[in-house]
Formats: structure tokens, sequence, C-alpha cells
């Protein structure tokens, strides 16, 4: 018997239910899925769950070879050791050198053992004829400076083969060794192409105004690779965790309870509006806003009602992960029995233990993948590359 017009969309209609239905399931278990993920396999995302500011490109990086990030700054054509004796006198002299030119600079040149870092920087040297001086150099910049995304840096030495020194536009000394550092990765991702180019050829150009002598312009796929490498080690290990405190029963509760208990707990609140707990020698261990997009000031604390704070550790800004993961936790639970709050996940879960040990063991393993990699969390050059 033929099917009429009616049965065959009955069917039509049951053939399309059953595959819907299909297609949810299969959305599920990817939507559960790519959550372990974040979690456990890398993702920059908030690991108790979605809502935290991304701080790379979505995509995850496998590590290059830890070789290729085992490197320590080092200058070339290191001269050949001098006597005792004489070293006795060089280095009083560059003492002599660091201590006259930080006065007349005011001070305010930072006296370094090298000039830029061989890891996170493309570094050109140049040499001039005589002593150019840094207010020249700052002018000169201005030309090309504006194409580049990432932070320069210019270097001078002190005397011959003394102190580097790194220079600010304020900087008013003149020097003969110069160098100019190229950031190449930070959290906007690698310094493309085209920064590179324009960043060689600047100093090039400066350095032939001035009549001085380039060294080596570095190879320009050689340092691309080299930028790239980096930026895909640095998003593997870029993660921040969270954990909110809300109060138990949905209320809110009075930003001026919420300070005593933070300035208990040893936190401090900054000129940016955020409470943070430093370690002694100043870093960062974690922070304290609150959960809505309330600035946290004096000013504001006195009259706020808010319905829950955020806790953030940055994990590759923090020296000690687990011992901060651990000091934020401790003042997150005091401040939940302070207000009668709960501690909770992104979705407003109650933290369970299984996650707390998750997020613990997480920690110890990415900082662990940086120091491999050559970059110790806190260190100078791990704020630079996470900034």
């Amino acid at each position: 018997m033929a099917l009429s017009e009616l049965h065959l969309a009955l069917i039509g209609a049951g053939t399309a239910g059953v595959l819907i239905v299909w297609g949810y399931n299969v959305w599920q278990d990817r939507k559960h899925r790519r959550e372990a993920d974040r979690i456990f396999n890398g993702s920059r995302e908030d690991a108790l769950g979605p809502g935290a500011a991304e701080t790379r490109d979505e995509a995850a990086h496998a590590p290059p070879p830890v070789e290729e990030l085992r490197q320590e700054p080092t200058l070339s054509g290191e001269a050949d050791p001098a006597p005792a004796g004489e070293d006795e006198q060089a280095d009083a002299a560059a003492a002599h050198d660091v201590a006259r030119v930080l006065d007349e600079s005011g001070g305010g040149d930072e006296v370094l053992a090298d000039c830029g870092d061989a890891v996170a920087d493309c570094i050109v040297h140049f040499n001039a004829g005589s002593p150019l001086a840094a207010p020249l150099v700052f002018s000169s910049q201005r030309s090309w400076i504006g194409d580049i995304g990432k932070p320069v840096t210019w270097y001078a030495r002190v005397g011959d083969g003394g102190a580097w020194l790194a220079l600010t536009p304020a900087s008013e000394t003149s020097h003969l060794e110069w160098a100019a550092g190229l950031q190449l990765v930070d959290r906007r991702g690698a310094a493309s192409l085209a920064e590179i180019s324009r960043f060689c050829e600047g100093v090039a150009a400066l350095a032939q105004q001035s009549g001085a002598t380039v060294e080596e312009l570095p190879d320009l796929d050689e340092t691309v690779a080299r930028a790239a490498a980096l930026d895909q080690f640095c998003a593997g290990v870029d993660i921040q965790f969270v954990l909110h405190v809300v109060d138990a029963s949905g209320g809110t509760f009075a930003g001026t309870k919420l300070r005593g208990l933070a300035e208990a707990g040893g936190m401090v609140l900054e000129a940016d509006g955020i409470f943070r707990s430093r370690d002694a020698a100043g870093g960062e261990e974690f922070t304290l806003a609150s959960l809505g997009a309330e600035r946290l000031d004096a000013d504001m604390l006195r009259a706020l009602n808010t319905h829950g704070v955020t806790f953030s550790i940055d994990v590759p800004r923090v020296s000690d992960g687990k011992e901060a993961f651990e000091r934020m936790l401790g003042v997150a639970r005091q401040l939940a029995a302070g207000i009668g709050g709960v501690l909770v996940d992104a979705q407003r879960a109650p933290l369970a233990d299984a996650m707390i040990a998750a997020i613990r063991a997480k920690i110890l393993e990415l900082q662990q993948q940086m120091r491999d990699g050559g970059i110790d969390p806190g260190s100078p050059r791990a704020l630079r590359l996470f900034s």
C-alpha cells in the first residue's frame, strides 16, 4: 500500500527527533570533555569553570625542547683573565664609574651584570666612535618605536669593560658601548616578523647616523622562530586559578567587614583597588577583588554591599605557587567564616576537597615545567614574559 503524505511527514519528523537527541548527547559529551581538558590539560581559562580572563591565544601549544630555553644571558668576546692585582683594580675602577654615573643621572639607571636577556630578548650591540648621549638615542628612536608593540630597552656600558646600565628616557649620560633589547614575548603573544625587522632596522639606522658600528644583526627567521617557540612554551603554563567566597544565604555583606577580614589575613588594599598579599621580597602571592565590577577603594568600601569576592593566584608570576595557594586558601576560608559565607567554584558549587587537591597538584606541575624550561616562577624573566 502506498504511503500517504501524512505517513511520510510523520516518519520524517520521527527521524529528525532522533537525530536531534543524538546530536544533543554528542554536544554534551564534547562539552564535558572540554571542561576536563580545561582543568587538567593546560588550558588558560579559569580552572574552576568558565568566566576567567584569557591570558594568551585560545589554542594550547606543546612546549618546545627544553634545551632551547635553557640559555642564560651572556656577552660574547670575553677578555682573557687578568692577573689578580689587575682584577682588583679593575673592579674598584668599575665600581667608582658606576657610582659616578648613577650620581650624574640621578640614580635612575639600573646597574646590571649583563645587558638584556638572551632568552626573552632580541639584542643588538653597537659601538660608537665617540661617546653617544642617551637623550640623542631616545630622541632618534621616536621615528620607529611606535611601530613595535613590545617593550624596547636601551643598555650602555660604563667605561671600558664596566657594568651595564639599563637606561631610561630621563638618562643624560654618554657612552661608547651600547645595546638594545626587544622583548620577544608577552601575554599578547610573540613579536611578529615585521616588529623584529623594524627594530633591527631602527637600531642599525641609529647606529649609522651616529657613526657607530653594529656588531652583527640577528637572523630574522631564526629570531621569529625563537619567539614563536618561547610563546608556545609560555602559553602552555599560563594559568590563573580563582576561588570565590559568596554569602551562604545568597545575600550581600558589607565592604567594611570585608576590609577588616582581608587586612587580618595580611592583605593590603593597593592603589588599583585590589587587595594583595605579598611575600617577604615584595612579590605578589595572590589577590582579592569584588566578584562584581566594583572597584575596592577606601571610599567605595564604606558603602559597598557585595554578593561575593574573588581570590586569584597568577601561577607564572608567583615564586612559590604551593605556598601562595595554601596562604590564599587559608585566608579565603577565614573570610568565608567571618562573613557567614561559603567557598565556591565558578558555577557557585561548594569547592570540594578533590578540586582543591587537583589545583594544588596542577600548580606544582606548571611551576616545575617553568623551571625545567629556564624560567623561574616569579623571577624578573617570568614577570616580563607574563606581563
